[in-house]
């Protein structure tokens, strides 16, 4: 296991490297979107194809993290290429200055650093020699399903929101996006969740909650909804009015509207 730990940092280190190279050539930033979920999916198929545990698990963790990585990672291309760079990475650029493209580059390496942490999901099934039950193979799949599916859904409904040009400067609230600000990122975090419904009753299997909780910590407290928000706040007027009655992540009925009264 030891081995293979190393390879797949050393695997990300280059990952994040050439997605460095990348900006530099462009100055942008956004190619480190679809890197980063390129390299976790090869991650997830290299890990099951070293793995020393359960044909099963490995299985698992090969099929599942290997499409889950390679159908965002394809969005994310597809979205970020040719654009212009994205605010949150503009933010970085400029509160850099000359420092950006150095900055930049242990910015990318720190990705890596997350995505090794995060692989974590895809070390332990597949170095356990304990199968995972049956019942927690069926809710691994049906969590899995649930969360591509979701994520898929809530990416072409903001795409085909997007490029209306009458929606310039307006919120979604077309589909999921009416009972969540960010239904992406909730199903992202439920992906998550499929390796510790598979691990969860296997030897260390808790330490699978672990990458879940960690990339919802992230996406709320620190890189992806707070830098969004406050782009789209002063980007979009009634986005202030949507964060009040639509919940941040977990998907929910939306909150009726303020009333004003007049006297």
């Amino acid at each position: 296991m030891r081995s293979t730990v190393v390879m797949t940092f050393c695997g990300m280190i280059f990952a994040f490297a050439l997605a460095w190279v990348l900006q530099k050539r462009t100055k942008n930033a956004c190619m480190v979107d679809p890197i980063w979920a390129a390299a976790l999916s090869l991650a997830a198929i290299f890990v099951a194809t070293q793995g020393t545990g359960n044909a099963l698990n490995r299985i698992f963790v090969g099929v599942a993290g290997g499409l889950w990585g390679a159908r965002l990672s394809l969005h994310l291309w597809r979205r970020n290429w040719g654009k212009v760079e994205d605010a949150r990475y503009r933010v970085f650029r400029e509160r850099w200055g000359a420092k950006a493209d150095r900055n930049m580059f242990w910015f990318f390496q720190f990705q890596g650093v997350i995505a090794m942490l995060l692989a974590v999901a895809f070390f332990l099934p597949s170095f356990s020699a304990q199968a995972a039950s049956s019942p927690s193979v069926i809710a691994a799949v049906l969590i899995w399903a649930c969360a591509v599916v979701g994520e898929a859904s809530a990416d072409r409904q903001l795409r085909d929101f997007g490029s209306d040009p009458t929606h310039r400067a307006q919120v979604c609230r077309k589909g999921l996006w009416r009972y969540s600000r960010h239904p992406n990122y909730f199903f992202e975090c439920l992906h998550w969740c499929s390796y510790a419904a598979l691990c969860i009753a296997m030897p260390w299997g808790w330490v699978t909650l672990f990458p879940p909780l960690f990339m919802a910590w992230l996406l709320l407290k620190v890189s992806g909804i707070p830098l969004l928000e406050a782009h789209l706040m002063a980007t979009r007027p009634a986005y202030r009015e949507y964060m009040q009655s639509t919940s941040a992540l977990v998907p929910w009925p939306p909150k009726p509207a303020r009333r004003t009264t007049s006297s």
